[in-house]
């Protein structure tokens, strides 16, 4: 594991899944982070459930756990493992550092922390853009419909009303 200075927030931020609508770490990844095994997180998180509500963790169904395998190659391992991982929220990953009880843990929350709230502010940031860029689309299309209405009175203006009267060259036969 790398120094605690030497790990970036980006680092954290690519652990983070989004599993059932919510941000989460799944436990071998958070084990790791916090510098422990996997079956020492687990066993804590077992010793204090109380400290755990369906917010804060949740374990995963077969069927997320094929899809998590699946969409993560550092999770590959998860494949061969007879038990379902366990996914811990942002508030599930501080809980877990404070049971550990290490400092490792502790400063890596804090590592942890300022990872989900990256992602959060990105979030925002995307919503913003995001409704910016409809905003610039809804103009451009009212902008569109007014240059079609445009166009077609230029149109209108240039041809001429009723059925056109030519004259007729040449020499005028008059019958007397």
């Amino acid at each position: 594991m790398l120094p605690l200075d030497l790990i970036p927030v980006e680092h954290v931020q690519s652990r983070i899944l989004v599993l059932r609508g919510q941000r989460v770490l799944i436990d071998s990844d958070l084990a790791q982070l916090y510098g422990v095994t996997t079956k020492r997180l687990n066993e804590q998180v077992k010793r204090n459930q109380r400290r755990f509500p369906e917010d804060f963790l949740f374990q995963l169904t077969p069927e997320e756990k094929s899809e998590v395998v699946a969409k993560c190659d550092h999770l590959g391992k998860l494949r061969f493992s007879s038990t379902l991982p366990y996914a811990f929220t942002e508030h599930g990953a501080i809980q877990a550092a404070n049971v550990i009880n290490s400092t490792t843990a502790e400063e890596m929350g804090v590592m942890v922390v300022r990872a989900f709230i990256k992602l959060r502010q990105m979030m925002v940031n995307h919503k913003a853009l995001t409704a910016k860029l409809a905003e610039l689309d809804a103009r451009l299309g009212a902008h569109d419909e007014q240059i079609a209405a445009l166009i077609e009175a230029i149109r209108n203006l240039t041809m001429p009303d009723g059925p056109l009267h030519k004259r007729k060259i040449g020499f005028v036969h008059t019958d007397e």
